[in-house]
C-alpha cells in the first residue's frame, strides 16, 4: 500500500478499552446510497508478499460473483451508527471466486506494522486458514467527518474496481474495538521507494522498458476510473503506484478521488501539491478541471522516477510554487547523452504541456508510440522487481515507504 512506512516488529500491547466513539462512516443511509457492486479478490494473481522468486503464471479462475456492501459488513453493524469498542464483529473475506470466508480479527495473524498515516495504521497480516498475506488498514474510530468521507471514497472505488487488474484488490472489512479494518491486496513496494533505491543507492536508472510498463498500467488504471466510475484520481504520484514480484503494477489510494460531473471536477485543495497541475493551483482560475490534471501529475511522476530527481527545486513557500508552476515554464525532459528514447521524451513532455486544452486525455496517451503495442507480458517486470527487492534486502532497506512529499517540498 502506498501510505506505507518502515516495517516494525514491535506490535506493542493490546489496545486499552476506549470510550464509546462516534463512527458514522458506515451508517445505514450511506451504505444504502453506495449499494456497491463488487467482485471478490484477484483472480489468481495473489499479490501477497512473496519472499521467493515468482511462481509460474496462475491459471484462469472463474469470474467472481458480485456482492454489495451489505455482504461485506456484518448484519449487526449495518444498522448501527455507534460501534462499541468491546464489539468484535465478523466480516466476509473474499479472496477469489471460490474462496469466501466468514472471519473475525482472531482469524488474522499480525506480522507487524508497515505504515502509519492520518487515519491509523497499515499492518501486514496473514489469514490463518488460507495463509494469504494481506495489507490491513486499521482505521481509527475517532476519525473526523472529512476523514470519514475520504475513507468511504477509497473503499467505494476499490470495491467497484476489482475487475481492473491495474488497481489494488479489496478482500473484505470488519470492525474491531470500534475501529474499521479494511483487508487489501498486499503489494511488495511503492514506486517511490523503488526508484529512490535504484537511483540513490545503486546509482543507476530504471530501464525504459520497465518505465513503459509502469506508464501503461497507470494510464489504464486512470482510464478505467474515468470511463467506468466517472472518477478522477487527483493524487497521482510515485508513492501511489505499487509493484510486486509477479510483475503487477497497480494504482492505489483513492481517498481524495473526485466524482466527475460533465467530466469536470471542482474541489481545489485535494491532492499532493507538488504534483498538482497549474490549473489546479492557480488562485485566479474560476472554472473546474478534468482528467488532464492527472495527466500532468503523471508527467511529473515519470520525469521524477526516470531521472531520480523531482523536476522542480525545493519550494520555500506556496507562493514560490505558484510562481514556478503557474507563471513559469513547465519542466522539460531532455535527451542528454541519449539517456532516453525520443518517444519517451515526447510522451513526458506531452503530459507536461502547460495549457490544459492542449494536453491529451487518456485515449490519446494510449495511442502514443511510447506505450502503444508494447508487450503486456509481466515477465520482464517480475524479474526486474525481484532483482531490486533482493538488492534492497541485502542492503537492509525496507521495501515499504513513508509518504511525505508535501512536507519535503513545501516547508
Amino acid at each position: 500500500m502506498s501510505k506505507n512506512g518502515e516495517v516494525s516488529s514491535n506490535q506493542g500491547p493490546s489496545r486499552p478499552t476506549m470510550p464509546k466513539p462516534e463512527l458514522n462512516l458506515f451508517g445505514l443511509e450511506k451504505r444504502k446510497g453506495l449499494n456497491l457492486q463488487i467482485a471478490g479478490g484477484p483472480s489468481g494473481d495473489g499479490a501477497a508478499f512473496m519472499p521467493f522468486p515468482p511462481n509460474p503464471p496462475p491459471v484462469q479462475r472463474p469470474r467472481v460473483p458480485s456482492r454489495t456492501i451489505r455482504d461485506v459488513l456484518p448484519e449487526n453493524t449495518r444498522d448501527r451508527c455507534r460501534i462499541y469498542p468491546s464489539m468484535q464483529s465478523s466480516g466476509k473475506l473474499q479472496l477469489s471466486a471460490t474462496e469466501i470466508y466468514d472471519f473475525t480479527s482472531d482469524d488474522l495473524q499480525d506480522l507487524g506494522e508497515i505504515g502509519r498515516g492520518a487515519f491509523g495504521a497499515v499492518n501486514k497480516m496473514v489469514h490463518r486458514k488460507t495463509n494469504r498475506v494481506m495489507a490491513v488498514k486499521r482505521i481509527r474510530s475517532t476519525v473526523d467527518e472529512k476523514e470519514q468521507k475520504q475513507l468511504l471514497m477509497d473503499l467505494e472505488v476499490v470495491m467497484k474496481s476489482n475487475e481492473c487488474v491495474y488497481i489494488v484488490q479489496f478482500y473484505g472489512a470488519l470492525f474491531k474495538e470500534g475501529d474499521c479494518w479494511i483487508c487489501m491486496e498486499l503489494m511488495d513496494t511503492s514506486l517511490d521507494k523503488f526508484y529512490k533505491f535504484i537511483c540513490e543507492r545503486m546509482q543507476t536508472r530504471i530501464p525504459e522498458n520497465i518505465l513503459a510498463k509502469i506508464t501503461l498500467a497507470t494510464v489504464k488504471a486512470l482510464n478505467y476510473l474515468k470511463e467506468k466510475l466517472k472518477i478522477i484520481h487527483r493524487d497521482v504520484k510515485p508513492s501511489n503506484i505499487l509493484l510486486d514480484r509477479r510483475g503487477n503494477i497497480k494504482l492505489c489510494d483513492f481517498g481524495i478521488s473526485g466524482k466527475l460531473v460533465d467530466s469536470i471536477a471542482r474541489t481545489r485543495d485535494a491532492g499532493c501539491r507538488p504534483y498538482m497541475a497549474p490549473e489546479r493551483i492557480d488562485p485566479g482560475r474560476a472554472r473546474g478541471y478534468d482528467v488532464r490534471s492527472d495527466v500532468w501529475s503523471l508527467g511529473i511522476t515519470l520525469m521524477e522516477v526516470a531521472t531520480g530527481a523531482f523536476p522542480y527545486p525545493r519550494w520555500g513557500s506556496v507562493f514560490e510554487q505558484l510562481q514556478q508552476v503557474v507563471q513559469g515554464d513547465p519542466p522539460r525532459l531532455t535527451n542528454t547523452n541519449n539517456a532516453f528514447s525520443n518517444n519517451f521524451v515526447n510522451f513526458v513532455n506531452t503530459c507536461l504541456i502547460k495549457e490544459e486544452n492542449q494536453r491529451p486525455k487518456y485515449n490519446r496517451l494510449l495511442e502514443h508510440p511510447f506505450i502503444k503495442g508494447i508487450d503486456q507480458s509481466r515477465a520482464d517486470v517480475a524479474a526486474y522487481v525481484c532483482e531490486i527487492l533482493e538488492a534492497m534486502e541485502r542492503n537492509g532497506v525496507s521495501p515499504f515507504t513513508t509518504d511525505q512529499p508535501a512536507q519535503a517540498w513545501v516547508d
